[in-house]
């Protein structure tokens, strides 16, 4: 399938059934990802930071972070979406470079160093993103993050406004990561005009309550890495005091077969 095809089957998973995206952060986790049936693969900035040695939240280069997303896409054969964070130093070139690594959708927040960053501003950002994309030929899917149930005054009206400029500049899906009120979360699909998504995880509606509530997209952010990370310390705890070995894990066998033929 080409990167075209891929575009194109990507933005056709936003309008129904609820698209489920349980996030990777390395080739190994993005083949199981694709394995378990996901019909597309998104990483997560927090967990492609951790594995690479750095903290999340701007801690990480553009260059390892485009070099992870090359070897999440080779390894799976379903589309992926890269997290870009807010798109580094040099959103367009960010948009180069991981079309021409192969993903066909970004994520890309509107907040930095703790605060959200102006409407304006991060609009002008999503025209930059945009122009990328079509002057690279590919459809890319941006999907635009607006972390005011992180850094805002938590309000309906204010995810709505912000939502409408970005939409207005060009992204194609709206992203509200810590939103998880039934109520609030059905305001805002009632007042997007585009897909929603919402982080599932503690706390939040099931993911079958959220299609009912209209949410089109749910991803978990960097959970599925936190839990990773959490059985290798707690493996890592017991075999240090002789408490046993891990278990419940994925062989050795299946794990080598599933990457010795990877997006197949």
């Amino acid at each position: 399938m080409s990167q075209q095809d891929k575009a194109k089957a990507f933005r056709e998973l936003h309008t129904g059934p609820v698209l489920v995206l349980p996030n990777a952060w390395d080739a190994a986790s993005a083949r199981l990802v694709e394995h378990a049936g996901a019909a597309a693969v998104a990483t997560t900035s927090a967990g492609v930071s951790w594995s690479l040695g750095a903290a999340d939240g701007g801690h990480l280069d553009r260059e390892p972070a485009v070099r992870a997303v090359e070897r999440v896409v080779r390894a799976v054969s379903v589309p992926v979406t890269a997290d870009v964070e807010g798109g580094f130093d040099d959103p367009a070139r960010t948009v180069r470079e991981v079309l021409a690594a192969g993903v066909v959708g970004i994520n890309i927040e509107d907040s930095a160093a703790g605060r959200l960053l102006d409407v304006a501003d991060h609009a002008a950002r999503l025209r930059v993103v945009r122009q990328a994309a079509q002057d690279a030929g590919v459809d890319l899917f941006v999907n635009a993050r607006v972390d005011v149930y992180f850094f805002g005054d938590r309000a309906v009206d204010t995810v709505l406004r912000r939502a409408e400029a970005f939409l207005a500049a060009g992204a194609d899906g709206v992203f509200v990561p810590g939103v998880t009120d039934p109520d609030t979360i059905a305001a805002l699909v009632r007042g997007l005009d585009a897909p929603l998504n919402v982080m599932a995880g503690p706390g939040a509606p099931s993911i079958a309550e959220l299609a009912a509530l209209g949410v089109a997209r749910v991803s978990v952010g960097q959970g599925i890495a936190e839990a990773a990370y959490g059985v290798a310390l707690e493996a890592a705890r017991r075999v240090l005091a002789d408490e046993g070995y891990p278990s419940g894990a994925v062989d050795y066998g299946r794990m080598n077969a599933l990457l010795t033929t990877p997006g197949a």
